[in-house]
């Protein structure tokens, strides 16, 4: 069995760092770190996309019945996560930080709040509606699963000499 790396912080603070840069990278798509870091950050990473891949397209259709505004019964229509896909749901929501959709430049306040009304987990709804879809079609393709990061070595950090390199999503 492989040894985990240290990377010289207690096992909490480690853990977190690990799981907060792999919500960083899975959010913006590529961040600069160590390489010790970029490998355990990997790991994390591609078993979020693997679970989002093979659970994305598990849905269940509900129909429900409401009273409108005349009191008359109308049947409304729902598609809500099936039972796999609301594990990883909640794996995901469990392990990874809670990131926040950013307002953009020069976007109204009206428009951001209705862009993101429906959207209480922005980074677990990226992985479902984004990386997901990308990714299956990506191993229906090339025919492989995984390899979704890639790890570039840059030159050494000035003042500790550390080995840097920057982790991206293929």
């Amino acid at each position: 069995m492989a040894q985990a790396r240290k990377l010289g912080k207690r096992t909490d603070q480690r853990v977190q760092l690990v799981y907060s840069q792999a919500s960083e990278l899975l959010w913006h798509g590529r961040i600069e770190t160590t390489v010790e870091r970029a490998k355990e950050v990997r790991k994390v990473a591609e078993k979020m996309i693997t679970l989002a891949v093979n659970t994305y397209e598990d849905t269940v259709t509900v129909t429900k019945q409401k009273l409108n505004q005349k009191d008359e019964k109308i049947d409304v229509t729902f598609v809500n996560d099936g039972p796999k896909k609301l594990a990883a749901r909640r794996k995901m929501m469990a392990e990874l930080e809670d990131l926040q959709e950013v307002q953009a430049d020069k976007e109204k306040k009206a428009d951001f709040k209705k862009r993101t009304a429906d959207i209480k987990h922005p980074l677990v709804e990226k992985l479902f509606r984004e990386l997901a879809p990308k990714y299956a079609k990506r191993a229906e393709e090339l025919g492989t699963k995984g390899g979704y990061t890639r790890i570039v070595r840059m030159a050494n950090r000035r003042g500790d000499d550390a080995a840097m390199c920057i982790i991206e999503l293929v």
